[in-house]
């Protein structure tokens, strides 16, 4: 071309300005654009937050079964003794002695926990040779009493005491919002509509409500058996998928041949990635619960933590791909040059290489995992249970269904311990994030090190 042509495409002066001052407005268009959205999102998730807590703390007026005074004059329960502490939940409540054993202190299952003998449904406790060979269904009501007095510990009794005798009722809870800007307006309503109540500003996220199991009164529910159950669920997904996830990576980036069999492979699996969680529930209904039901004990938390290591494993394993794809080659061909084999070089270089990537892809795949509810709820995980876990072949359930079944309840205090258990979730959610962060920060500073 010459220099006449190429003279003759050139804009002059003054259409260049003008193309330039229209680029540079297109360009602050998108940046503003960008800026709108990032503000847009955190306003959401400000908002999503506020929500949560909002409901979560606030004023509560309640008022209790038994007035404390009608049980000892002093008002302090510390100060009776376990037979009058026992006494006491014998009075009110001696159908439920049956229940606190079982509850406390038996050992097995509940099942079969009426057909054995205490010496052997109660082992470890503090069983009267006389009662050893006695069936639960076959003790006096003072055989209960004399297994709780000489069994639970003062401070296990005053909560039962608290809990099923004096009890308490919520007859209305307000927001946070409402208990820190309409305090007036609360007062004059307790007074006015609840003269007997007493109003106290209640977290319903409390120490007791961690460790509580669950329960049919909201104020006495807790979470415990549920996070136990998604603690244990979340373990064996991670424990069967991270491996088999990075591993089937390793082999289709480093090993295997591009032909159209790894080709069909590769695009099946990231097809899989955006398969709905419900049809992994479907397929662990049919696979894991009832064709090896022998293997896996049916509806169990094995089954549940392979249901979950399968809904992520295509996740893991296309984030770890795109990670060892990222290590440069030069990496490669110079340990192998030096020597090293195959294997060698994928172990003490690319591996380690790309482990910050691994990592990220795993907590995004961790982050499904655990608030998932729907893959669960079709394997038939419980929506009511308060025995705990005590393995992986154990009936369970777990943070998302208990907060399901809650939201669904028509009664207020029910949506309150849901937004207290939905902060449980986010924090041990972020608890397993962070952990994947500072483990993906080592693997960074080993490599600048």
């Amino acid at each position: 071309m010459s220099a006449e042509t190429r003279r003759s495409h050139m804009p002059n002066e003054d259409t260049f300005k003008q193309r330039l001052q229209r680029r540079n407005l297109r360009g602050g268009v998108w940046s503003r654009f960008f800026s709108l959205s990032l503000i847009i999102a955190i306003l959401a998730l400000f908002a999503l937050f506020f929500n949560i807590v909002n409901q979560a703390f606030g004023y509560a007026a309640s008022v209790s079964d038994v007035n404390i005074t009608e049980l000892t004059p002093s008002g302090d329960l510390g100060t009776l003794s376990n037979d009058e502490l026992v006494a006491i939940l014998t009075q009110y409540q001696e159908r439920r002695l049956a229940v606190y054993i079982r509850d406390n202190l038996s050992r097995v299952d509940n099942s079969v926990y009426s057909t054995l003998p205490i010496s052997e449904s109660l082992t470890g406790s503090n069983i009267p040779e006389a009662l050893a060979t006695l069936s639960a269904g076959q003790l006096t009501t003072e055989n209960r009493a004399a297994l709780l007095v000489n069994n639970l510990s003062q401070d296990q009794l005053i909560d039962l005491v608290q809990s099923d005798v004096i009890g308490e009722d919520i007859l209305e809870a307000w927001s946070l919002s409402d208990s820190l800007f309409n305090k007036e307006m609360i007062d004059a309503t307790v007074a006015e509509e609840y003269p007997e109540a007493r109003l106290y500003f209640r977290s319903w996220l409390s120490f007791d409500f961690l460790t509580s199991p669950g329960s049919s009164d909201p104020i006495q529910a807790g979470i415990r058996t549920a996070l136990l159950g998604t603690i244990w669920v979340v373990g064996i997904t991670i424990l069967f998928a991270f491996p088999i996830g990075v591993g089937a990576a390793i082999y289709l980036e480093e090993y295997a041949v591009q032909n159209r069999l790894n080709r069909l492979i590769e695009t099946n699996i990231r097809n899989l990635a955006g398969v709905p969680s419900i049809i992994y529930g479907l397929l662990g209904l049919a696979i894991l619960v009832r064709s090896l039901s022998g293997v896996t004990g049916g509806r169990t938390i094995l089954s549940a933590g392979l249901t979950l290591a399968l809904l992520i494993l295509p996740v893991i394993i296309i984030n770890s791909q795109e990670a060892l794809r990222a290590v440069p080659s030069s990496i490669r061909e110079a340990s192998l040059g030096l020597g090293a084999t195959k294997w060698q070089t994928i172990w003490k270089q690319v591996l380690p290489s790309a482990m910050p990537g691994v990592l990220t892809g795993t907590i995004l795949a961790l982050s499904r995992a655990v608030g998932e509810t729907a893959p669960l709820v079709v394997i038939g995980a419980s929506t009511f249970i308060v025995s705990d876990p005590s393995g992986p072949l154990s009936q369970f359930t777990a943070l998302p269904i208990q907060i399901y079944q809650w939201t669904a309840r028509p009664q207020a205090e029910y949506r309150d311990i849901a937004a207290a258990a939905i902060i449980v979730l986010m924090v041990l959610l972020l608890s397993l994030n962070a952990t994947a962060i500072i483990l993906r920060q080592r693997f960074r500073k080993s490599l600048q090190g």
